[in-house]
């Protein structure tokens, strides 16, 4: 999966904006302004390609002891977010579309009824 395949899919989500709020190389995904997804692109540039994503707490755990290519969010909080070290070739681009999936569900699920129905 590349850098440009992982934008679209993340972009073709409703609501869904890329910005740069904290430097010029993390690459951060929102829904409604809601964090779901971001990317180190010096890294992935790198060969180091990689994503972080939020995560149920349960499933994040259940994941990590599954798939040696997904740990804690790299300085993120571990109880809540996954980084998926897509580099290391063990998770098919499917299943990252999955997790993207699970990521932006989650953060919709957080948010309010109003912000929910404006994504309808």
């Amino acid at each position: 999966m590349n850098i440009e395949q992982l934008c679209d899919y993340c972009l073709s989500k409703k609501g869904t904006t890329e910005d740069f709020p904290f430097d010029e190389d993390t690459l951060v995904f929102k829904v409604l302004g809601k964090m779901f997804a971001l990317i180190s692109l010096k890294k992935w540039e790198a060969g180091e390609k990689a994503i972080n994503l939020k995560c149920n707490p349960e499933y994040a755990i259940e994941l990590r002891e599954e798939y040696s290519s997904i740990r804690a969010g790299y300085h993120m909080s571990k109880k809540h977010w996954n980084t998926l070290y897509i580099h290391e070739g063990k998770l098919s681009p499917k299943f990252i579309c999955e997790l993207i999936d699970h990521s932006y569900d989650m953060v919709v699920k957080g948010m309010t009824k109003k912000m929910r129905d404006s994504l309808q």
